[in-house]
């Protein structure tokens, strides 16, 4: 059995050799740092936007990866507890940006699967786009597919009816369907609706993992039974949205492979778990040490098994959030590690652990983990620290929930009992899962199923807002290269070096937000900044946009653009060859910094209409952390 480790190596072995060739992208931190509208990395290609639009990669048009990334979707959490559900999780990649085309990648995947890796081809199913009135049906897919899978011995067919699955894993073998249309749901990506947004049919591939889960009326590879299990998707990135927000063909015609490491190692561990691979059960076996009680029973799932998996899942993704920079707090990425945190102690205490763990675990992933990133025992003893301290104040606060549910029960007339809104409101301020607060109160059945009803309805209110929020927030999307988004972020250039110049050399990016009404920069720095300096500031800003300086982008190597003193980002890892944008040209220049653009070529185009830069606000984002927001206007 092939440990999770060797996988690693195996697969960035595969694509970077021969016929393939493709560089290895390095691996980013989970926190966006240059030009972001996410939170966090939510996909191995987001490093990878700006070359996906034309710009040219340093390392050339072949490119592969394995990238850390986490999604906090409220519904996605709420699904942690399954056997293949994470937020956090890493992502296997390939890339062809204009270079090869799918008549190679597809036979290359299915070489990877089954040679290199030794999956059965038999339990392998595909699907393609169906095609509609925004690009014709993936004919040519389909063809391929049947050819590839000709070749280990499956003669695969493709079929109108996507229901036309074996009954059984046993009659797999010899099963001729194996090729089935989805439509534009299933089978289409893009990231958003904006003029230049990129787009095209997708190819997933599913494995038959032998067993249903869930009852459906129509069961097929893509349902939700549990039987298939989506290990991989090829993008084929095919098509632009032109201003009138209709798709035309892409001049640079891309690949964009992506799939699941995690998985992947179930699949070849023989596990039907996820949180049974080499990767999760160090935390399983640690936890269940220090609570006594074990993760299943014979085998089969008891009433710990849950609990032991939100753990798992919780305690990797805020090791890895500590690990890249973050404290806790109630603002943003230090938000989500929050809940995170509080998470996993109010988990750790269904599992009748009273005293502080947390700790143990986050040791347990940087033991398990640092192999593949060095930064988790750089940064050991600060994650321990920070993820202690606040299991420590979540503990405090646990206390204070308890005597409010104690005021909110007294102050009710005798006989009755808690609201649903309530019991959203502890839950919501406190931390209380609605369980644990009709347990504290002694919730009758008949109670509880009304309390539920209502807290439900209170969750769903608040999710649809806050869900409502993000997408204004975050509405961003892979093209978002507006012209006055670009303008914005070569501003939020001028806006470090400016910092740096007039208040502190050693002031650093540790995050950044850009829209194309303003920019948000955070950085490192322990007092407010004085009137006196953000006016400094702006003056500074002002004055290199009126010299109208060029705007050069220069590749070179990693060491020159160090030796020069180009601005990187934080906890970033580089490749031997490096894009670096230069304000004011490469002798005497005002700003240098590694960036994937876009850009103006001129920051005089940054005064366009008489605009003026302006910082907006000033905020205090945490220990050691400021942030500025700034516009043109």
């Amino acid at each position: 059995m092939l440990t999770s480790r060797q996988v690693r190596e195996i697969y960035l072995k595969f694509w970077s050799e021969a016929p393939r060739c493709c560089k290895v992208v390095p691996n980013m931190s989970l926190v966006p740092n240059v030009d972001s509208t996410l939170l966090f990395v939510n996909s191995g290609m987001f490093p990878l936007a700006p070359y996906l639009g034309g710009q040219p990669h340093p390392l050339g048009t072949r490119l592969c990866n394995i990238q850390r990334c986490l999604r906090t979707n409220y519904d996605e959490m709420l699904e942690i507890g399954d056997n293949r559900h994470t937020l956090m999780f890493e992502m296997i990649g390939d890339w062809s940006l204009g270079d090869f085309t799918k008549e190679q990648q597809i036979p290359w995947i299915m070489e990877l699967w089954v040679k290199q890796l030794g999956i059965d081809p038999h339990r392998i199913y595909v699907s393609v786009f169906a095609g509609d009135e925004t690009a014709p049906r993936d004919t040519q897919a389909i063809e391929l597919w049947k050819k590839t899978f000709r070749t280990y011995g499956v003669e695969a067919e493709f079929s109108e009816d996507i229901s036309a699955i074996p009954p059984t894993l046993e009659q797999s073998n010899g099963w001729k369907a194996h090729i089935f249309p989805y439509g534009k749901k299933k089978n289409w990506w893009q990231r958003a609706n904006a003029p230049g947004e990129l787009g095209g049919p997708t190819s997933e591939m599913f494995y038959d993992m032998g067993k249903r889960e869930r009852a459906q009326e129509i069961y097929h590879i893509n349902d939700d039974s549990g039987r298939f299990i989506e290990i991989c998707n090829n993008v084929f990135m095919e098509y632009r949205l032109t201003t009138d927000m209709q798709w035309g063909p892409l001049a640079q015609k891309n690949i964009d492979f992506g799939g699941g490491f995690e998985r992947v190692c179930m699949i070849i561990q023989g596990k039907t778990d996820i949180y049974e691979t080499d990767i999760y059960m160090p935390i399983i076996e640690k936890v269940a040490s220090l609570c006594g009680r074990t993760y299943k029973t014979d085998g089969v799932e008891n009433e710990n098994t849950a609990s032991f998996r939100v753990i798992a899942d919780h305690g990797r993704a805020a090791t890895f959030i500590l690990a890249d920079g973050v404290s806790p707090s109630n603002k943003d990425q230090g938000y989500i590690l929050r809940r995170f945190i509080r998470r996993l102690v109010r988990f750790g205490r269904k599992l009748g652990l009273e005293r502080e763990f947390t700790k143990e675990v986050a040791e347990v992933v940087i033991t398990t983990l640092a192999h593949a990133y060095p930064h988790l025992e750089e940064n050991r003893q600060s994650v321990l620290d920070k993820i202690s301290k606040e299991e420590q104040v979540f503990n405090q606060t646990l206390t204070k929930g308890l005597k409010e549910l104690s005021k909110i029960q007294s102050q009710l007339a005798p006989g009755s009992a808690i609201s649903g809104e309530q019991a959203f409101y502890a839950y919501e301020s406190f931390g209380f899962p609605l369980e644990l607060t009709l347990d504290e109160l002694h919730i009758g059945e008949e109670q509880a199923t009304r309390i539920t009803k209502e807290f439900n309805e209170a969750e769903k209110k608040h999710r649809d807002l806050s869900r409502a929020g993000a997408e204004q927030k975050f509405k961003g999307g892979l093209a978002d290269q507006s012209h006055e988004t670009t303008k914005l972020h070569t501003a939020h250039h001028l806006l470090l070096a400016a910092m740096q110049r007039v208040v502190d050399p050693n002031i650093r990016q540790r995050g950044s937000n850009i829209t194309a009404e303003r920019l948000r920069m955070d950085f490192n720095f322990e007092r407010k900044l004085s009137d006196e300096e953000l006016a400094k500031i702006e003056a500074l800003v002002n004055e290199t946009i009126a010299q109208k300086l060029p705007v050069e982008r220069v590749e070179m190597p990693l060491s020159e653009a160090e030796k020069i003193g180009a601005q990187m980002e934080f906890g970033a890892k580089y490749a031997d060859i490096v894009s670096v944008y230069f304000v004011g040209g490469r002798q005497g220049w005002f700003s240098a910094e590694f960036c994937g653009g876009p850009h103006v070529a001129s920051t005089a185009d940054l005064g366009e209409g008489t605009k003026r830069f302006k910082i907006l606000k000033q905020e205090n984002v945490g220990a050691g952390l400021k942030r500025i927001k700034a516009g043109l206007v």
